[in-house]
């Protein structure tokens, strides 16, 4: 367990190492919010600290309870028991700050408590079922345990959902000017249904209408398999990758470096576009092959790398 005063550079894993990049693997911080447990990705997060004054903004949305400065910088303070519809527990004063980066933006999540960093495999995190989920859901994955699970929330929707000003927009794409249609085919690995929906909508802006969705790498690997296995030219079928790197069952950086170990598809053009691409973690993608990386939400920069790729 962490004392309150710890923050990140003292919690610890079972065996200390940091992760290699195309493993599969990740560390989840594990936190409380009420009776439940619930995950994020160490990569997103910068520290972990306990509140200190908050000021407040006047008509600001009602999860939001102000803002902190942090080592001079403003940054916005989330209350997770507002998002996740909570009874009120916890004042301003008590709890846990979460000091996240991820989509260029530095956002601060107010929880109950954090506990432990666990190290598991994408292959260990179920995505949840249709029938307990919704498309407002902030669940992508479910951990299993022994007899607990932690839940993994998407935090880009969080925030999305409370600015919508920091997601896709299709006005950058249409800033671009007029462009001609492309039927070259794109195969694009993205867990997220928002914003699987978002990148057919700029993409089709954008002239590409064909395009092939799939929830995580395992499943657009298993695709481009079979291709090859049909005896296809793969590199025939499909002109390029893009691919998220946080996804259950195989992330974005084992999907690349596996196509990049197969003679069949090492040739694909692979960008990998992601909340988690910043100065510091671009060799993660780097190292496994990737041609590009491109940062959530910049729609129109990776539309400028599809079109170096494939016209």
């Amino acid at each position: 367990m962490v004392r309150k005063e710890k923050g990140m550079n003292e919690l610890s894993t079972s065996n200390g190492i940091l992760l290699e990049s195309g493993t599969n693997e990740l560390e989840i911080i594990e936190f409380e919010m009420g009776q439940n447990r619930y995950g994020i990705n160490v990569i997103k997060v910068k520290e972990i600290i306990l509140p200190v004054p908050v000021t407040p903004i006047p008509h600001s949305h009602p999860s939001i309870e102000g803002i902190i400065q942090l080592r001079g910088e403003v940054l916005p303070v989330i209350n997770m028991e507002k998002v996740m519809g909570l009874p009120k527990k916890m004042s301003k004063s008590e709890g846990k700050y979460i000091v996240a980066t991820f989509n260029k933006q530095q956002v601060v999540f107010h929880v109950h408590d954090v506990s432990q960093i666990h190290r598991i495999s994408w292959d260990q995190i179920e995505k949840p079922s249709d029938i307990y989920t919704a498309d407002f859901s902030q669940v992508i994955g479910v951990i299993k345990r022994q007899n607990e699970m932690l839940l993994l929330l998407d935090f880009e929707k969080i925030v999305l959902e409370i600015n919508p000003e920091t997601g896709i927009n299709v006005g950058q794409v249409k800033k671009l000017g007029k462009r001609e249609r492309s039927n070259k085919r794109i195969l694009i690995a993205e867990d997220s249904s928002l914003l699987r929906k978002l990148l057919q909508d700029t993409l089709h802006e954008a002239g590409y209408d064909n395009l092939l969705f799939y929830e995580n790498g395992k499943d657009a690997l298993s695709y481009l398999e079979e291709l090859v296995g049909q005896g296809k030219n793969v590199s025939d079928e499909v002109k390029l990758v893009i691919t998220d790197i946080e996804m259950p069952q195989m992330d974005g950086h084992h999907f690349t470096k596996r196509i990049r170990g197969d003679k069949d598809m090492t040739q694909l053009p692979i960008i990998i576009f992601s909340s988690l691409i910043t100065d510091e973690l671009k060799h993660k993608g780097e190292s496994v092959g990737a041609d590009d990386q491109v940062s959530k939400p910049e729609i129109a920069e990776l539309i400028l790398k599809i079109d170096h790729y494939i016209l």
